[in-house]
Formats: C-alpha cells, structure tokens, sequence
C-alpha cells in the first residue's frame, strides 16, 4: 500500500512539474516588436456651415498630400491626418486647436478664416506645433511674430495692390463702390483696397458693410445702382455668399463691372449663380495646371472630387512640412524649422519657398468666368492679357 502511494505521489509530481513547465514556456514567448508610432498632423477648417466646401477642400487637399508623401516617409510613416472643424469661429477655432494639441499632432494645416487662424494660432505656437495656413490672407496672420507660423497662399495687402492696378490701368475706372461683410478677411482685404485707391487718385463712393449669412442684398445694391461706380469691389467671405448678391446684381439691371477676390474662387460660385457670374473678376494666385506637380496633385485628388479654391495650397502646405520632417529625420520642431528654411520645389499652386516671416510671397493675377469656368485673364506685374 506505502509503495502505491509511493508512485501516486511520484506521478502527481511529475504531472505538476510538466504544467509548471508548459506554463514557463508560454511566458518565454518573444513579445512583438512594437509598431511605429507614425506621423499624425491635423487640419482645421470649416466642415460644416456655409462654408463647408472650402474647409472641405483644404481638408481633401491634405488627404492627397498624405497619399503622395506616404510611400517616401520609410520608418517615419505612417502619415495620419486628423481634421477638425472650426466653423470659422474664433472660440470653436481654439477649442479644435486645443483638440488637435491633445490628440497629438505634430503640424496643423489651417485655417481657412483669418478670424479662425489667428487666434487658433496661439495654443498651436504654445505647443510648438507647426501651423500652415492654405488660405488666411490677412497679414496679422504672419506678423504677429510666431515662430511655426506658415503661409502658403499670398497676402491681402499684394491682393489688394493687383486689384487697383486693374481698376485703373485696364478697366480704366475712376470711381470704385466697395462691400464686405465685417469678417476680418473681407473687410480687412476692402479696406486696403479703399486705401489703395484713394491713396491712387479713384474715388470711392462708397463702402457697405452686410452681415454674414444675409441672403437679401437689396439695401446695399439700391445704393450701388443709383452711385453708377465704373467698379463694384465684392469682398465677401466665400463663394455661397456671393453667388446670391451676383443674382441680385444682375436682376437689378446693375451694369458696373464687378471685382471679387480670392474667397469666391470655387466652382460652386457658377453652380449658384449659374449666367450671373459670367464675366465676373476676381484675383487670385497664379497657378500653371500643366506643370507636372499639378498633375501629380490632380491625380492624387480626383478620388476627392474636384479641386477647390484652396485644395492645391492646402497640399502644398502639407508636402512642404513633410519634406521638412523627412529631411530632420523626425519631428523634432527646432530641426523641422531648420529645414523648412531650407525648402524650394515646384508645387502645385506656385513654387514653395518660405520667407523668414513664414510667407511664401504672393503671385495675385486677375481671373475671369468665362463659359462657366476661371480663366487667367490678366496679368499685373506686365500688363499684359494672357494668351488663350
């Protein structure tokens, strides 16, 4: 009997040994070697609100430059985008920025308001996180001195010099009417052309302020029309607002030549105004649609739908921080600057070279709508027509 509980208690042993054993074996596992972290970088425009499709494109434009860019990151990829909607509100602005800082992202390419952008621009620089603008155009964006503070579109005060030029050398005005809806872009950019005009001899006759989302433009236009200027400067915030106070114009029987900006460059001006955009000027940059940086943007975008006013500047702001990244080796902020310095490409919208102060230099010429589409019309630093 002893020395059957002999091997009874001998077995048990060997049998605990061997769990004992198995158990071992599966903590000696070798744990997977971690996955790199990536590159997140956020966008911040309007998604949602009359604005949308603005936001949207610069939003899309990022997209297409992660696309590109992806395949040359090597061990520094994956590229990631997280967008964030500011509704071009200088509180929801902040409030996406500081969402933005918290998830982590090493760049923001935004915004599309300068009423957005600069006051975003305050948690983002705290952070020392890199902030590209595609579209702000007002120049307190890059005056206030901020260290990661980029503009890859150009600046109101040129803007503003492209559109007096024209007035006077080729629509030979003489007397100019002017309104905006208080934004900081669209007054800031009208009040530089008031400026600029008086400063040149037109006379203004007068200067109106709407609101923004006002669908009735009757009040002002009655003015315009009984005025009878040789321009009408239109400086509102995107192409949804203008778009209605165009049908008004043309209802009206208002026959001045109209002037816009860069704001109402988008393709849903002609879907909502349709014939009443016809003929319609505006500036805005310079962009060559038969370079091969174009294409390989088009390319990349088509997927998204149709490039936007500022689809191409948003990619170009988001390849150019890339290249800056790849070039450091990380995203180490002091190094990425340094390297930011140092960039000169071909772009899609205009070539990419950063000023000191964070610009890129400005490249306005006038546009017309022609047959429903932008067509380069006139060019301010030659004086010349383009050629067809």
């Amino acid at each position: 009997m002893k020395r059957a509980l002999y091997f009874l208690s001998l077995l048990l042993l060997v049998s605990f040994v061997a769990v004992g054993c198995g158990g071992e074996k599966k903590e000696e596992k070798k744990a997977e070697a971690p996955k790199a972290a990536g590159i997140k970088i956020g966008s911040l425009s309007p998604l949602t609100g009359q604005y949308a499709a603005d936001g949207n494109d610069i939003k899309n434009g990022v997209l297409a430059a992660i696309e590109v860019m992806n395949p040359e990151m090597g061990p520094l990829g994956p590229v990631t985008l997280q967008a964030e909607d500011d509704a071009c509100d200088p509180r929801q602005a902040v409030a996406a920025a500081n969402k933005l800082i918290n998830e982590k992202v090493t760049a923001v390419v935004g915004a599309y308001c300068s009423s957005a952008t600069i006051p975003a621009a305050e948690p983002l620089m705290a952070a020392k996180i890199f902030m590209i603008t595609p579209a702000s155009t007002n120049e307190k964006v890059t005056e206030s001195g901020h260290k990661f503070m980029y503009r890859t579109c150009g600046r109101d005060d040129d803007q503003s010099k492209a559109a007096v030029k024209f007035i006077q050398e080729f629509l030979k005005g003489k007397t100019v009417y002017l309104v905006d809806d208080k934004t900081t872009y669209s007054q800031g950019l009208a009040d530089n052309v008031e400026k600029l005009a008086v400063a040149s001899g037109l006379k203004v006759l007068g200067h109106e302020h709407v609101n923004q989302g006002d669908k009735d433009f009757s009040a002002v236009l009655t003015k315009v029309k009984a005025a009878k200027p040789d321009v009408f400067y239109v400086s509102l915030q995107n192409s949804a607002a203008a778009a209605p106070m165009l049908i008004q114009i043309a209802r009206m029987g208002i026959k001045t030549k109209i002037l816009a900006q860069d704001a109402v460059y988008h393709p849903q001006l002609m879907e909502l105004a349709k014939k009443d955009a016809e003929g319609v000027f505006l500036t805005f940059g310079y962009t060559d649609k038969e370079t091969p940086s174009y294409k390989k943007f088009a390319e990349a975008y088509k997927k998204l739908g149709e490039p936007g006013a500022y689809s191409a500047y948003a990619y170009d702001s988001a390849v150019a921080y890339l290249k800056a990244v790849k070039a450091a080796g990380g995203t180490d902020p002091e190094k990425v600057k340094a390297e930011m310095a140092k960039l000169d490409f071909a772009g899609a919208s205009k070539q990419i070279k950063y000023k000191e102060n964070g610009d890129s230099g400005s490249n306005y010429v006038i546009q017309v709508v022609k047959d429903g589409k932008f067509e380069n019309f006139w060019n301010p630093e030659t004086g010349q027509l383009y050629k067809k």
